[in-house]
């Protein structure tokens, strides 16, 4: 039975809560789109939030397989009948957008293999090991969001939202490398820890760190500066959001380059009144 308004309706407000909730650094950039647009990455983010929660949860590694194979089963279902006879809002929602966006069912099957290297607890050897990885957590965001814009047809913005999803996951990493390291999680490369002295973060010096931590962040930022090529691609509402998101991470990385060694110590965020100002600042920008 294909859902009905009233069932769409609600499950994209069921999103909608989940990703202002779990995601207030994205939904000050998405809150700046169109209605349609704005519920159509909620439901894009509702769903790659309960891939992360699997990542995340309490389940054995076994566990975690069996119930991230589950996720890849729904996602055959939008690309036979949508969520007919479903009644799961994020899949409700999800179908919907697919139906009138167009998403690309390969992006979200990546977000899933990204939360299954975590499971398997893969490390990264080389920095292009780790891009590779971001392109699949955080990359495939970008491509879905393109799609959503209305840009997914031209190659070169298909590359740039990849380039910036890469930027924003590295600033994740760099963020979150005390609560990582304390799950059993080290993303950053090996090669780059040895170079520093840091093949133990937990054991390396504070100065060891903030040289390491400082080195990535200037990777992180030239793939923002390439990424952000992005803009002059968009029209104006989505050029607003995206660099509402971006601006909110560039601060964030902006701060970590600033004390980085405080990385092992405290996770660094921002105030809500200081990404409510970028968001704000970024809707600005663009009308001028």
């Amino acid at each position: 039975m294909t859902p009905s308004p009233t069932d769409v309706a609600t499950a994209y407000r069921d999103c909608e809560r989940i990703t202002r909730h779990a995601a207030a650094n994205f939904f000050y950039g998405i809150r700046l789109l169109p209605r349609e647009k704005r519920r159509a990455i909620s439901a894009v983010y509702a769903f790659a939030r309960c891939v992360d929660d699997i990542g995340d949860g309490d389940l054995d590694p076994a566990g975690k397989l069996e119930a991230l194979a589950a996720e890849r089963r729904r996602l055959e279902i939008l690309r036979g009948a949508g969520a007919n006879g479903h009644r799961d809002p994020v899949l409700v929602a999800l179908a919907d957008a697919q139906a009138r966006f167009g998403l690309p069912i390969d992006a979200l099957e990546h977000l899933i293999d990204g939360v299954e290297q975590d499971v398997s607890g893969t490390t990264y050897e080389t920095f292009d090991e780790l891009v590779v990885y971001c392109r699949h957590v955080a990359g495939s965001i970008g491509r879905l969001c393109l799609a959503i814009f209305g840009d997914a047809g031209r190659a070169e913005a298909r590359d740039l939202a990849d380039d910036l999803g890469v930027a924003m996951q590295l600033t994740n990493i760099l963020r979150d490398v005390r609560e990582d390291e304390a799950h059993g999680r080290v993303y950053l490369p090996a090669e780059d820890r040895r170079r520093f002295g840091c093949e133990e973060l937990d054991a390396a010096p504070p100065e060891a760190i903030g040289e390491l931590v400082r080195f990535e962040a200037g990777r992180a930022r030239e793939w923002f500066d390439r990424g952000l090529g992005l803009v002059d691609l968009l029209n104006a509402r989505s050029a607003s959001c995206v660099l509402a998101m971006t601006g909110i991470y560039r601060s964030i990385l902006d701060r970590i380059a600033r004390e980085p060694a405080a990385v092992m110590t405290r996770r660094v965020s921002l105030p809500p009144w200081e990404k409510a100002w970028l968001a704000a600042r970024s809707l600005a920008g663009v009308r001028t």
